[in-house]
């Protein structure tokens, strides 16, 4: 299985999203959109996952899950992959918030797959959400004025998933596993808090 750990922001601003992606979908270069239910915060891709490896998988990445709180998270901005120069593959909205605890928990999440002895990147994580990849890459400083400003759109993400992907089927992401941040196994139900 295609497999990568993610939190999925809530409905309200999934879209507040939608409406920014839309201004930006007829100006620029054509780009590859990414669909609604595509649009998750990945904490780390974990590529394929034999099925022998994915009890110790889920058992260290629940372990992660319930080590750390729920975290108060909004998108704001844009971004694009490569960073530097005029053209990018990659167009992103950006995450603001808590996020010395959303690095210190990306970090756990890679620390469990390596646990489970699944290869994952080295690299700085830079947390996003993907909205629209350029094949090749173009210039999109158009589409991002075109996006506008992206703010005030607060979340609690209170749940980390395990998702497979699976491209060219009708349903693209399968959630595997979801795990309560902070919640302990043993506790009733995962805590309750107000909203940001």
């Amino acid at each position: 299985m295609r497999l990568f750990v993610a939190l999925n922001p809530s409905t309200e601003v999934l879209r507040g999203l939608g409406e920014a992606v839309d201004r930006g979908r007829s100006h620029g270069p054509p780009l590859r959109w990414t669909r609604g239910d595509g649009w998750h915060l990945t904490l780390v891709f974990l590529g394929e996952v034999a099925d022998e490896r994915l009890p110790l998988l889920t058992e260290a990445i629940g372990g992660i899950a319930r080590a750390h709180r729920p975290l108060s998270l909004a998108l704001e901005g844009w971004g694009r992959f490569p960073p530097r120069g005029r053209r990018s593959s990659v167009l992103w909205a950006g995450v603001t918030g808590d996020l010395d605890a959303l690095d210190s928990l990306a970090h756990g999440m890679r620390s469990a797959a390596r646990a489970a002895r699944i290869h994952v990147e080295r690299r700085p994580y830079v947390p996003h959400v993907t909205v629209a990849r350029s094949r090749p890459p173009s210039d999109l400083a158009e589409v991002v004025e075109a996006l506008g400003d992206l703010r005030g759109n607060r979340w609690w993400a209170r749940y980390a998933h395990l998702i497979e992907s699976r491209p060219g089927s009708a349903d693209h992401y399968r959630t595997v596993q979801t795990w309560a941040l902070g919640w302990e196994a043993d506790s009733e139900r995962p805590p309750e808090l107000d909203t940001p």
